[in-house]
Parts: C-alpha cells; structure tokens; sequence
C-alpha cells in the first residue's frame, strides 16, 4: 500500500489495479471499504474497455479476442513509478499477457493529486504501436455511505433530463427510463438498482455533488470530458459508485467490431490521449 496526504486529507492506494482504497478528512472515511459482502473493490480503474462486450469478446481486423468485464487494468500490478507526500503515479506497460487479448503496445499512467480537500486523477494513455490503437477507460469509485444511499441525493450541477438506458441480457437495449425530468436533484433510492445500474449517455453536465439529506457530509464530483455517467450500488449496500466513462456496455445488436464500437477511443501510434476527473470534500 501507497499513503499520501497533505494538512486536510490521508489516501491510500494499492499497487494492485493502482485502486485507490481509502480517503479520510477529519476522522471519516469517505471511500468503500471492499468488504466482499457487498463489493469486494473500492475504486478500480477499468481499461481497455468498460463494462461488458457480447459473448466477452470483440473483433479487430476479422480476428476475435477475448476480454472480461472492465478490461484487465484492475487485476493487473501497477508500478509506482514515482511518489511524493502528496501525489503518486502508477504505470502499467503491456506485456506478454495483455497482449494475448490486447494486441497494441502500451502505458498507461494513473495520477493521483491532492490539493487542498480534493483528489485530482489524471489518466494517461500512450499509444507505443505502430497502427491505431483503440479503448475505453473508467473511473469506480465507490463513496462510502454510512446511514445507507436512500439518506443522500446526488445534486446535478444544472438542471437536466435524464434517461436511463435499459439493460437487456446484461447488454444495451434502445428502451430508456426517464429518471428526472429538468430537474437537479436525484434522491438516491436501492430500487434503481434492483436490476443493475443507472446508465446515463452522452450527458450535458461535468460535475455533481453527493449530498447527505441532513447537509452533514457532502463531495463534489468532476468530470468534463467523460461522455457518460453511471451510478452502481448493490441494493442494501452503504455505498454508491459515481463512474464517469469514456466508453460503454455493448449494445445488444453489436457487431463486435471494436473500431466502431460505441464510445470508443482512438490514439495513432505514438499519440498521448488524456483526461482527469476529480472529487472534493465539502463537508
């Protein structure tokens, strides 16, 4: 494990998956705690894909691989590359076993900075190939909620209409689920997630706040960039995943073809692709 803090905030990382694990500010912890109960991760960063593909493959250049959910960056060992009292960077490299389902040479850099009571996390991908390179990456974080989610509301930075879309078979369907309609508050309740998770494209906000309904814990969320929004708990659980996504769940009628996979990413050899998303503790 991998400690950095500054006057206000103590955050610990594992070199495995480079997860963050824990954030504590004033004697609370405002991270997941993994307990396999519920959810076994805290905070695990998901490349080269999110979520799930069909039959857990896809097809580049006529030829399938395979690729579970998430991708394999989670499950991977990162290097510390370099460390300070306030900031660290992890780096993972390809190597002889990403290449059996990910056939592109690769770096990919995870940040993380504190400033003053937020954690900034920096994402960088480095395409070391010699064709196109294409991805998705995605943030996990699990917020810890004590009292349970239905006591908070996530408070949209400006008024939105949101439409969930519809899992069929784990995968996109076209149906849609209207969750607020041009409104800015979200009362957390466990029956969204009774099926799977909210999942929110092509949204027109960059940040949101996690608020307890009595106003005594709340964070601030930032993510501009990140075309799509997902919120995740396991019903009952005292957590709520805030993920903002370059990339996206399968759609049922996929042809697999990662190239023109829905919201994936591409880097010409040689080419550094970046992005960061932040949180903030407001109380």
């Amino acid at each position: 494990m991998i400690t950095i803090k500054n006057e206000y905030i103590t955050a610990v990382f594992s070199e495995l998956g480079a997860e963050l694990k824990s954030v504590q500010y004033g004697g609370r912890e405002y991270i997941w705690n993994s307990d396999a109960k519920y959810w076994a991760e805290s905070s695990p960063i998901l490349f080269p894909i999110c979520s799930r593909l069909k039959d857990d493959e896809y097809i580049l250049d006529g030829k399938a691989y395979p690729m579970g959910m998430h991708g394999f960056a989670k499950k991977s060992l990162f290097e510390a590359e370099s460390a300070g009292k306030d900031n660290v960077t992890f780096l993972l490299k390809s190597n002889k076993e990403t290449l059996k389902s990910y056939p592109f040479s690769f770096e990919l850099r995870i940040k993380y900075l504190l400033e003053g009571k937020k954690l900034r996390v920096l994402y960088e991908v480095k395409n070391l190939s010699e064709k196109e390179m294409y991805f998705s990456i995605g943030a996990h974080e699990g917020y810890f909620c004590p009292e349970g989610i239905e006591e908070y509301d996530i408070v949209f930075d400006k008024k939105t209409t949101l439409k969930a879309s519809v899992l069929e078979n784990k995968l996109l369907g076209d149906k849609k689920l209207t969750v607020i309609e041009n409104g800015d508050v979200l009362p957390l309740k466990n029956k969204y997630f009774e099926i799977d998770a909210l999942i929110f494209k092509n949204i027109d906000f960059s940040g949101l706040k996690l608020r307890k309904k009595d106003g005594l814990r709340e964070i601030r969320v930032c993510f501009n960039g990140f075309p799509y929004l997902l919120l995740w708990t396991k019903c009952g659980a005292p957590y709520i995943c805030i993920e903002p996504w370059c990339g996206i769940t399968d759609n049922i009628n996929t042809d697999k073809n990662i190239k023109t996979k829905e919201g994936i990413n591409s880097i010409a050899p040689n080419d550094i692709w970046t992005i960061e998303h932040s949180f903030e503790i407001l109380k």
